[in-house]
């Protein structure tokens, strides 16, 4: 057994798993998972540039992970960047600011990498629960990545939407107006496009949605009181429940939002955007599924990631 620490750092958040994992027994045992809003992406999409602030919030938070890693005696950690410093001109800073606060050297992942890890992370969990094939969605602040396959990857595309690119891009107003959701579901539906040619989404049997955005419409569409993740996690909601909890987490006002129990504050002004893109997705693969004479009616969600994913890679490397 082996004491790891995965560390993902996106567009929107930074999150943190200590576990103990066995490979040969193939378990994973939870010491501590944890996750900052620090909004690294913060202008990215628009200026090309890590901005100093978001940089700092993002140092400091690694700084207190490096501490909380210390505290659990862990013995190898794998940092894991993606969308926002994948894009960034000054992305060199970061990479010397996380060596610097942790000790190790971030790796800035492409998309399809960073789409296997979240393949990887979700299906450990859920393969033996639901059939495949499997689309596993990652749903995060500045990219989507799509993968389908049953036990290990087949085909993967990373788009370049995510919730704090499309609000930054397009949803500007609170809340948004239709000329806004309009724009914004013209770049989604382009990059489906694009990906529909390399990911047969029709061939899916079982859609798995990962990530902040998708546990957070997951919660609204249970009703949650407030954010439970062992509820969310594995749970399984109709498509049209989860088109619903989509659709009115968009049409919000931010103070409406904010006033939701389960909602976490860094993801307040940013889920709307994230909404409409998880409804997007759905929505296209239900129809390509339809199209190929298939029928899918659920979405699955899943807590177990990408973080689950760069674990299970450290004790098996």
């Amino acid at each position: 057994m082996t004491r790891v620490a995965a560390i993902d750092c996106g567009t929107n958040s930074i999150r943190l798993l200590v576990a103990d994992v066995d490979p040969d027994a193939g378990t994973l045992v939870d010491l501590d998972r944890r996750m900052e809003v620090v909004r690294l992406g913060q202008g990215v999409d628009r200026t090309g540039r890590i901005a100093p602030e978001a940089l700092a919030r993002t140092l400091d938070a690694a700084r207190r992970y490096n501490d909380v890693c210390t505290g659990l005696g862990v013995e190898a950690v794998r940092f894991v960047a993606t969308s926002a410093s994948r894009d960034a001109e000054n992305r060199a800073d970061f990479v010397d600011g996380v060596r610097a606060a942790l000790g190790v050297e971030p790796e800035v992942v492409a998309g399809q990498e960073e789409a296997e890890l979240s393949f990887r992370g979700a299906t450990g969990v859920l393969g033996a629960k639901h059939p495949g094939p499997f689309l596993v969605v990652d749903l995060g602040g500045g990219s989507t990545e799509l993968v389908l396959g049953t036990s290990t990857p087949e085909a993967a595309f990373s788009m370049d939407v995510g919730c704090v690119r499309m609000t930054e891009r397009h949803l500007r107003s609170d809340p948004p107006t239709t000329a806004e959701i309009a724009a914004a579901h013209t770049d989604v539906a382009a990059a489906l496009d694009t990906a529909s040619a390399v990911v047969p989404l029709g061939k899916t049997v079982t859609l798995v949605g990962l990530a902040g955005t998708v546990t957070t419409v997951t919660a609204h569409g249970l009703g949650l009181p407030a954010y439970d993740a062992e509820v969310i996690d594995g749970s399984v909601l109709p498509v049209d429940v989860v088109l619903a909890a989509c659709d009115d987490l968009l049409l919000r006002s931010r103070e409406d939002r904010a006033a939701l129990g389960f909602m976490h504050p860094g993801r307040v002004d940013v889920i709307g955007a994230g909404a409409l893109v998880w409804a997007d997705v759905v929505r296209r693969v239900r129809d390509e599924v339809a199209a190929a004479g298939g029928q899918l009616t659920e979405v699955v969600t899943s807590e177990h990631d990408i973080l689950d994913g760069i674990a299970w890679s450290i004790a098996t490397r």
